[in-house]
């Protein structure tokens, strides 16, 4: 009964198939070890001329002089964008959040297919430092649309947002959702010609005949203009549901990957991709895992990593074959025998997985924890944080209102010293991995007020409660913080929660 029920929900919809592989691998038999077909792939990737895997992960290892971990950080509120009312409206809520390279825009995609991205105010620049940012541009980034092939919908929910190095006046973004992803150009005009000879003002053609005389057209001011224009559409590449666009360090090609598949593409090809990862064994009853999340190394061109629904991480490497079926490193921890559950391969599923900005580390998230990985080190993580140990025991009733599936984000700050990430109740979690100190943060409109200290909270899960704590049964559960970003260099946060934008930083 209860897989007819997972079957039933799922229709066609791969991706919120596999939300609940966990539950599916309990009974499917393990792959077979048939090689995974696909595309063959190009026949050399560009890479760096370092040899070994442990030696240019070691180059990678540099000191970065940046802002200090969270340990001894007061957080108080900034800004928050969006209506503080109640009544939500679905296309209203943010579904991404990313800061560009130097933190000067902030972009945001909500379920309605929009993207708006935020400019810091120049003058916050100097001392004291503030975190003014501004609406910049608004656009429609994506449609909804219908497969008629598959009589299957396809949201115009922005699933991921990356931004790519600036290299010119204009700024350049990659959004996608289910199915297609988009090549954005951002730029500014602030000046307008005038004086044609074979158009009047109003842009009209003039017949040539009525011409009597030439001028020469000038350049004049006008008012700033934001204007956001698609450069290339990416589409027709995945047959499942996009979960994670990336780009890779060299800034001339990206990963994309969906349930059961990675494809490559050069941002200056549409029509099309070479499939690097393919997981989907030939009898689709033999699936006992799919791909949750995917990103390419900060450093080495070659190299990316993807987790699974079965608690893995694979580290792939473009050099040793074109289809990276056979990965060059897993992650994996050992399940503790004493904390194994009907559950356990629920939230055993990684739900996001981010390499550190020096690329010597990553983090996954989990249902329950975030874990720190040392790519030198396969066996365990490094380091564990639990983020709401209080709720293992109501994961009952979690599965029963689908909370169980949420796939929580997690990010790094600038140095790679704390680490951030979402809960329940509108509760982000901080944790300062020097000092190994840890906190947990509400972002709600009772705070929405210039330089308010937020207060740490704290979640009775029993006895008797104390006066400034919150009972693990009076959560709420529909307000929770799946998006977080962090700014590369500064002590400035930016949390979604459901459709507002919340912008914190240190005190000044």
């Amino acid at each position: 009964m209860l897989i007819k029920r997972h079957v039933h929900k799922n229709s066609f919809n791969l991706g919120t198939t596999i939300r609940h592989a966990g539950v599916i691998g309990l009974w499917a038999s393990p792959v077979n070890g048939k090689k995974a077909g696909g595309k063959p792939g190009p026949p050399a990737m560009r890479h760096t001329g370092l040899g070994k895997l442990g030696g240019l992960i070691n180059t990678a290892v540099h000191a970065t002089k940046r802002t200090p971990g969270n340990g001894d950080v007061q957080w108080c509120f900034a800004q928050v964008k969006g209506t503080l009312d109640d009544d939500v409206t679905e296309a209203d809520i943010i579904s991404c959040v990313e800061f560009n390279h130097d933190g000067d825009l902030l972009a945001t995609g909500d379920k309605g297919g929009r993207v708006v991205i935020f400019q810091r105010d120049p003058g916050s620049k100097t001392f004291p430092r503030r975190g003014e940012y501004n609406v910049y541009s608004t656009f429609q980034s994506h449609e909804p649309e219908f497969d008629y092939l598959k009589s299957l919908e396809i949201e115009e929910k922005i699933n991921k947002i990356r931004w790519l190095k600036r290299r010119n006046p204009a700024h350049f973004l990659l959004s996608t959702n289910d199915k297609t992803i988009k090549l954005w150009k951002v730029s500014e005009r602030d000046k307008k010609v005038e004086g044609y000879n074979t158009r009047s003002e109003n842009g009209s053609l003039i017949d040539p005949v009525n011409v009597n005389s030439l001028r020469v057209p000038t350049i004049k001011p006008m008012e700033l203009m934001v204007e956001a224009s698609p450069r290339r559409i990416f589409a027709n590449a995945h047959t499942y549901h996009i979960n994670s666009i990336s780009v890779n360090s060299d800034q001339e090609t990206y990963l994309s990957a969906d349930d059961l598949r990675i494809n490559l593409w050069h941002l200056e090809i549409t029509d099309q991709s070479f499939n690097i990862v393919d997981i989907k064994p030939t009898n689709m009853e033999e699936l006992t895992e799919v791909i949750t999340a995917a990103e390419f190394h900060p450093v080495e061109c070659n190299l990316f990593v993807y987790s699974s629904s079965k608690g893995t991480i694979r580290l792939c490497d473009m050099r040793a074959s074109a289809l990276c079926d056979r990965h060059a490193k897993l992650f994996e921890e050992p399940e503790d025998p004493t904390n194994r559950s009907f559950f356990s391969e629920i939230i055993s599923s990684i739900s996001d997985v981010k390499l550190s900005n020096n690329g010597r580390y990553m983090i996954s998230r989990d249902y329950l924890s975030v874990k720190v990985w040392d790519l030198h080190m396969e066996t365990k993580p490094i380091e564990t944080y639990p983020v709401h140990e209080y709720l293992r025991s109501k994961l009952c009733s979690l599965y029963e209102n689908d909370c169980i599936f949420d796939k929580f984000e997690c990010c790094w700050n600038g140095n790679d010293m704390a680490i951030m990430t979402g809960s329940y109740n509108n509760f982000f979690r901080m944790f300062d991995r020097t000092t190994k100190r840890e906190v947990t943060l509400e972002a709600s409109k009772d705070i929405a007020k210039p330089k308010t200290i937020l207060k740490p909270r704290k979640v009775c899960s029993g006895g008797k409660r104390k006066k400034d704590e919150i009972s693990v049964d009076c959560l709420d559960f529909n307000k929770k913080i799946l998006h977080t970003a962090w700014h590369p260099t500064e002590n400035i946060i930016a949390v979604a929660a459901t459709n507002n934008l919340f912008l914190f930083q240190d005190k000044f």
